[in-house]
């Protein structure tokens, strides 16, 4: 018998996606609710206590709601809100994360989904921290540009009716939710200066961190930091860190080259002064809806 999937916020923007994504897979069944019935929370307690694995696209209040409704043993939980991000009793869902990531995945039955941007500043800082090419105290900065999908119903609403911005900083007072992720999956002291900002298309996402080698306390390289990376990444099939010949020779890096996919680019660039490290992804794929397919695989 096939397991079954059922998506809880499956007409949400993550939830759509997630949808179409799984479409065609024959391998399990995918269940879903009447659309007159989605808000009804004895429908949806059956539903989520019927499954083999909930996906939750919800925000994060009905998140928490819904896995209160989970009395049933044997279903796993994927999250791709931030409810359950930095909770001990859950798996954070980012393979790449570290060697043997994927297993703890596989073996859990509590996993969340990491959040957009973090899933960026995560694979380009975790390893450098790791290996004591940054240090836990260092005052890390990273400036962000997503699409406008990562802000949900309203704002895509509010671009595709032609009223957004062509580029809006936002968060200007340094509060976000995502900070608190970025600072425990990193092992910095301290989270984040955090610059996030939404630009005038619909999805794909750029991070960077800015690191001025000659301000760090060991004398570090270019090709020190670009090797710890590739180290790192060396067997991840949906990371790739460029080389230092391909970083030199990019005049722009645009964010939606991989739009419709799971993949991530890392991107060393600058001199042995001053890097800029890049992170480009599809906010919808590898930030949403594509981690929680992997997850699931």
């Amino acid at each position: 018998m096939k397991p079954n999937i059922f998506i809880d916020g499956e007409a949400g923007t993550t939830g759509l996606r997630l949808k179409s994504l799984l479409a065609g897979r024959d391998e399990f069944d995918l269940v879903s609710i009447d659309a007159t019935r989605r808000k009804l929370t004895h429908i949806r307690r059956e539903y989520l206590n019927a499954a083999d694995i909930v996906i939750l696209c919800l925000p994060d209040t009905a998140a928490r709601e819904a896995v209160t409704l989970i009395n049933n043993p044997n279903v796993r939980i994927i999250d791709a809100s931030s409810a359950h991000r930095t909770d001990a009793d859950w798996t954070y869902g980012f393979p790449e994360m570290s060697k043997g990531q994927g297993e703890v995945i596989r073996q859990s039955r509590r996993v969340t989904n990491p959040g957009c941007y973090p899933t960026g500043f995560i694979a380009l800082m975790r390893p450098l921290v790791e290996a004591g090419l940054v240090p836990q105290d260092w005052p890390v900065s990273v400036h962000a540009v997503s699409g406008y999908s990562g802000g949900g119903k309203a704002l895509i609403h509010l671009y595709e009716s032609g009223q957004g911005e062509a580029y809006r900083a936002y968060a200007l007072k340094g509060a976000h939710k995502h900070l608190a992720e970025m600072q425990r999956y990193t092992g910095l002291n301290h989270a984040p200066h955090f610059s996030p900002s939404v630009a005038a298309y619909a999805q794909g996402m750029l991070i960077e961190i800015p690191l001025p080698l000659w301000a760090l306390p060991k004398t570090i390289s270019r090709s020190d930091i670009h090797a710890v990376l590739s180290a790192a990444y060396s067997e991840a099939h949906f990371v790739t860190v460029h080389s230092l010949d391909l970083a030199d020779h990019l005049d722009i890096l645009e964010p939606e080259a991989r739009n419709g996919t799971n993949f991530m680019d890392l991107y060393v660039c600058g001199t042995d002064d001053a890097l800029r490290l890049m992170a480009r992804f599809d906010n919808l794929g590898k930030g949403a809806a594509g981690a929680a397919v992997q997850n699931l695989n």
